[in-house]
Parts: structure tokens; C-alpha cells; sequence
């Protein structure tokens, strides 16, 4: 993975502070890959001696796979809101947090607590790390040079056939998610992202298989961060903090590269990442205490300038780096979030149906 060689360097460094009595030697940790500034992992070891080892995945799908055999060894992991941590939140799968031992919690953001609250009854089991929106990665040079005409604030630029038969030649994706890709394209078309009608789910599969020939790729996330910062797609659908990391690195590289992020306009889909800890974590109180590491505003602030995801602690906003906290993408306006909708948990049928709709996409047929 792209940055796990510098974390784990980070990893084994000499710790600098001992070990308090209560901690246990290693806090075991499942996150998302590239979603973490590997100094403030660093800081955390220094300044409380516990180690860290750390583990990263590309999917909802992998994340769930894991902890649904049960004793997965981890004591902290950091699920997707609906319907990853809402299911897990269902199946008695996550330890009830203590907030006597997690103080900074008082820093969290009550409205968007209150959001992820819909996954969550009184936020008992997470407490929100970083957020974001789905919507579409762009390679701006090539989209204005095939089609300058084309408005760029709607999912209309990928699903409508002919603007897929338009930019085929500079490559598209699609996110490999049935989870984030279904309520956003249920929503384009004009139905409850959270529908389990059959009818419904027949039109969202009629959409996807529409523009399936015009792929280029139906990537994870990781890959499909890489595929835009390169140049290789120049329209994809995808998490709107990737977009931005592939962006920076575009810039970096310094080959011509421009991508922009567009959110729909009618409203897209909003994630909360939420920490949390399995019900078997071998060690809750390392977890609690790493918790509230991380709801420190002037730590989160680092990981939201490095992986350029919002959080939501508000007084962590000044401290985040200008570039980050100033882009509307990262922080949208209060009129585009409150257009934004949190998909609901699909029923066991409906997953289902939903499992082998992604399948026949993926395949093509």
C-alpha cells in the first residue's frame, strides 16, 4: 500500500514515554488505507508507550468479511456509518463506549453526531473520526478539451450513456461499492436512495449496465485513487476525500494533470467513518484511550491536513492547514450539506438483491 512503508517505520520507532500501568502493549488497529497521519500514530505511542500495530483495507466489504467470523484481534476499527456500523451496531457486534474515559468527546460536533445518530441510537457505540461525500473525481484538462459543454455538478457527466460514450477514450470508473454507488444512483434517478422496491433496484441496475461497456474500471478505493491521480481515468464516481488526495498528488507530480471533485447539486451522499470497538477487542481501554487522542482538535486537525477529510471537532477547524480547511470540497456549505442525505441500512432481502445486482454489474451482463 502507498504509505504503509512510512507507517510502519513510525511503527518501530524507540517509544519515548513509558508504559502506564494499565495500558496493554499493543493496540490492534483496522482502518481504511491512507486515512491517517502516520505522526500522529507516532505521537500516540510516544506519549502513552502503547504500541500500535496497524492494518488497513480498501472496502466495506473486506472490513465486514473480517469481523464477521468473529475474534478478529482488533480493538479499534473505524466502519462507514450505513450500513456497515449500523449493522454491526445491530448485531451486538460493537462494546458500548465508556465516555468517562474518552473527555474530549465534548469537542464532537452535536449536529453531525445527531447525524450519524440515525445508525447509532444515542451515539452509543462511535463517535465520528472523518467525513465526506460521494460524487464525481474529474481529470478537468481532458473533460474540457472532449467536451467543454458538459456540466460538471451532476452525476449526468457518468450515467447518462452518451456522456459515457463521450469521455470513454480518457477512461471511466466506477467505485467498487454497492454500498456508496446504489443510494447515489438511485437518488439521480429520482427514487429513495434507500428503496427496496424491485422495480426500483431493476432501474439502477438498467443504469449501471447502460454505461458498463464504457468502463475503463470498477476499481477499490485505494486503486482508484491512484488511477485519477495519474491521469488514467478522467471521470469517476468516487469518495470526495480521494479526490482531493489524488488531486494534491497530481499537483505534486507536476505532469499536467488537473482533477476537481464535483458533489451533485441535488444533494449527495454523506459518510460518517466512525470509530468504534469490537465487542471482543482484546484491549477496550488502549482503544478508549486512542479515541480520545484522536478528538484532541489539534490532532485531528493533523489527520484532516494530511488525508484531507473533514472531521468533526469544530475547534480543530483554525488548526488544519489553509489549503484544506478553505476548499468548499472538503468543508461544503451549509446550503450543500443540508441538501445531502445519509442512506439508510437495507433489510436482509434487500441486500441480497443488492448483492446480486453489484455482482451482474461488475460482470457486465
Amino acid at each position: 500500500m502507498r504509505r504503509l512503508a512510512l507507517i510502519a517505520a513510525l511503527l518501530l520507532a524507540p517509544l519515548a514515554a513509558p508504559r502506564p500501568a494499565w495500558a496493554q502493549p499493543v493496540l490492534n488497529v483496522y482502518n481504511w488505507t491512507d486515512y491517517i497521519d502516520p505522526h500522529v500514530v507516532q505521537r500516540f505511542q510516544q506519549e502513552t508507550g502503547i504500541r500500535i500495530r496497524y492494518d488497513v483495507y480498501d472496502s466495506l466489504e473486506t472490513l465486514e468479511g473480517k469481523l464477521s467470523a468473529g475474534r478478529s484481534g482488533y480493538d479499534l476499527i473505524v466502519p462507514t456509518s450505513e450500513p456497515t456500523f449500523a449493522r454491526l451496531v445491530r448485531a451486538g457486534a460493537l462494546l458500548p463506549l465508556d465516555r468517562a474515559r474518552i473527555p474530549n468527546w465534548r469537542n464532537l460536533d452535536t449536529g453531525l453526531m445527531a447525524r450519524a445518530a440515525v445508525a447509532d441510537p444515542g451515539n452509543a457505540h462511535g463517535a465520528i473520526y472523518l467525513w465526506g461525500t460521494v460524487g464525481m473525481g474529474l481529470r478537468l484538462d481532458r473533460i474540457r478539451d472532449i467536451a467543454p459543454d458538459l456540466a460538471l455538478d451532476s452525476l449526468d457527466v457518468l450515467l447518462k450513456p452518451e456522456n459515457a460514450r463521450r469521455l470513454a477514450g480518457c477512461g471511466l470508473a466506477v467505485m467498487d461499492s454497492a454500498t456508496d454507488v446504489l443510494p447515489s444512483v438511485l437518488r439521480w434517478l429520482g427514487r429513495d436512495p434507500d428503496s427496496t422496491d424491485p422495480a426500483d433496484l431493476r432501474a439502477a441496475e438498467a443504469a449501471l449496465l447502460a454505461i458498463r461497456p464504457h468502463l475503463r474500471a470498477i476499481p477499490g478505493s485505494g486503486a482508484l485513487l491512484d488511477m485519477l491521480a495519474t491521469g488514467e481515468v478522467c471521470a469517476a464516481l468516487a469518495y470526495s476525500g480521494d479526490v482531493i488526495q489524488a488531486a494534491a498528488r497530481a499537483r505534486e507530480a507536476g505532469r499536467g494533470v488537473e482533477i476537481g471533485y464535483a458533489a451533485p447539486a441535488a444533494g449527495p451522499q454523506i459518510f460518517f467513518d466512525m470509530l468504534a470497538i469490537p465487542a471482543d477487542a482484546p484491549h477496550p481501554e488502549a482503544a478508549h484511550a486512542f479515541i480520545d487522542f484522536l478528538l484532541r482538535p489539534e490532532v485531528i486537525a493533523a489527520v484532516s491536513s494530511h488525508v484531507r477529510y473533514p472531521n468533526a471537532v469544530p475547534a480543530s477547524r483554525p488548526l488544519i492547514a489553509a489549503p484544506v480547511r478553505e476548499d468548499s470540497n472538503v468543508y461544503p456549505p451549509e446550503a450543500a450539506l443540508a441538501r445531502a442525505f445519509v442512506p439508510g441500512t437495507p433489510g436482509p432481502q434487500a441486500e441480497r438483491l443488492r448483492s446480486r445486482l453489484w455482482s451482474r454489474f461488475r460482470a457486465g451482463r
